[in-house]
């Protein structure tokens, strides 16, 4: 796909004032599943039944941005592609050009606080069974919006780019699986599953479902980790590559509470999976929130850059060591501004 037709397409989405229509989400995901099928084994080693398994081991020679918890925030995702680098381009002119690479770090969908008040009026469309069902078209705009450009992400630079399973990832609210279901501002798993199943049908459900199975768990960079949470335990490879058997290893990485984790995961979990590098390594999580650029856990191994009042990203050089004071920052709202760059 060309840099035109791709940057079309994601400001489209943010520009658009209703959800994406059914079936072109269901012919969506059901490409997107199928590049998760054909992922090289040496980037996705396959599971004990030959699927494509929880860790991604990302190139060591490119540069790598993480992107915390989007929370359905398409300006926050916007701004992280399209801003320019100073140089002439962004990062999805050179995710295209096999620059550099992207990892989210899940949890996609749900607006969370900043929606507070939609959520609340949302709710009570939920409990007449949506028979007006204004505030939460717009939630759904945003957040399907959000996922809607990370499978053509995905389907467009299928080595370059990849989402990680967060445990927002739950779209049919499961209690299952490394799930748990999701009530926080209202009642949004169950909000956000009866939405799908009136507007959007079971078989984008069943698509969507599969996708989610998809997700990867985590990130192995040449110095960096990174996975939703905070590993709850330490893990050993098997148990991460065959996480579609394996539940505890899905909410290990997805749910992980601050102060929960064992004494010694992360510290493990980077000697294991990083060699040579570990002791110069860090480990990347969202998940829980912090206060400022980033927060520090697991004796400053650890790193948190959640800030859902910020768009907040780290920039990994592989050329170098990781500096967090320099290489965590926050960027700025730009999405407005780029958008109407384009239109012009």
């Amino acid at each position: 796909m060309t840099y035109a037709l791709l940057e079309k397409e994601i400001i489209g989405i943010y520009e658009r004032e209703h959800p994406p229509e059914a079936a072109e989400m269901i012919s969506l995901t059901a490409e997107t599943n199928d590049h998760f099928m054909r992922e090289d084994p040496d980037t996705r080693p396959r599971d004990e039944s030959g699927l494509p398994g929880g860790i991604v081991f990302l190139n060591r020679d490119l540069p790598c941005i993480l992107v915390p918890d989007l929370h359905a925030r398409l300006d926050f995702f916007l701004s992280v592609l399209l801003r320019g680098d100073g140089n002439g381009a962004n990062a999805l002119k050179r995710l295209l050009e096999n620059e550099v690479q992207i990892v989210c770090l899940g949890d996609g969908m749900h607006s969370e606080g900043r929606a507070y008040g939609r959520w609340n009026a949302a709710a009570r469309e939920f409990l007449n069974n949506y028979s007006e069902h204004g505030n939460m078209d717009d939630e759904m705009r945003e957040g399907l919006g959000v996922m809607e450009t990370v499978m053509r992400l995905k389907n467009a630079c299928p080595q370059n780019f990849h989402f990680l399973k967060g445990n927002h990832e739950n779209v049919t609210n499961e209690d299952g699986n490394g799930n748990h279901p999701y009530v926080k501002y209202a009642f949004e798993g169950d909000m956000v599953a009866l939405y799908l199943e009136m507007f959007y049908g079971q078989d984008f459900i069943r698509h969507y479902y599969q996708f989610e199975r998809n997700l990867p768990l985590l990130a192995v960079g040449k110095n960096f980790l990174a996975s939703h949470a905070e590993p709850a335990r330490p893990y050993h490879r098997e148990e991460i590559i065959n996480y579609r058997t394996n539940p505890a290893a899905v909410e290990g990485l997805t749910w992980t509470d601050n102060d929960a984790a064992e004494n010694g995961s992360v510290a493990f979990m980077l000697a294991e999976y990083l060699g040579p590098y570990h002791e110069r390594g860090l480990y990347f999580g969202g998940h829980r929130p912090a206060v400022s650029l980033y927060g520090k856990r697991a004796d400053g191994k650890y790193i948190q850059i959640n800030n859902p009042d910020k768009f907040i990203i780290a920039k990994i050089d592989p050329s170098k060591d990781i500096n967090v004071d320099e290489d965590v920052m926050e960027i700025d709202n730009s999405a407005s501004r780029i958008a109407g760059d384009c239109s012009v």
